[in-house]
């Protein structure tokens, strides 16, 4: 994805809030297959933000702001939202996020308002609705 891609489109991009940007980066190349298109660091070397894909799907990891309240589920230890990514096959990135270290919370059914989903949380506690319309 390029930023003449955004420039051009509207596009929803969720900012995960992480207490460890680093160690998000590694899982969710391994567990979805995002690939990281930017990142930007500390002056100690850890990173304050990174920029991820999974397809088409932009979406940022950015290592918690206590002064401004955006903090990780880990550290609230809970969710305010699901992260609702759609793919061709469910099936396999649900086993790949779970390979990866990911719980499985739900695991995949068909639903009769026609959509199969699941939710896997990551282990960040970022829960992520993995589905697919049938």
């Amino acid at each position: 994805m390029t930023n003449e891609f955004i420039d051009r489109q509207t596009v929803f991009a969720p900012h995960l809030c992480s207490k460890n940007v680093l160690a998000g980066i590694e899982f969710y190349k391994k567990a979805f297959g995002a690939i990281e298109l930017r990142r930007w660091s500390n002056p100690d070397g850890s990173v304050h933000v990174a920029e991820m894909s999974i397809g088409s799907a932009l979406f940022h990891i950015h290592e918690e702001v206590a002064s401004v309240k955006q903090l990780s589920p880990e550290t609230l230890m809970a969710v305010t939202s699901l992260i609702g990514v759609f793919v061709p096959d469910p099936d396999h990135l649900m086993k790949s996020a779970a390979a990866a270290g990911g719980q499985v919370t739900s695991p995949l059914q068909d639903y009769d308002y026609g959509y199969r989903q699941g939710v896997v949380t990551d282990p960040f506690g970022h829960q992520w609705l993995i589905q697919k319309k049938i």
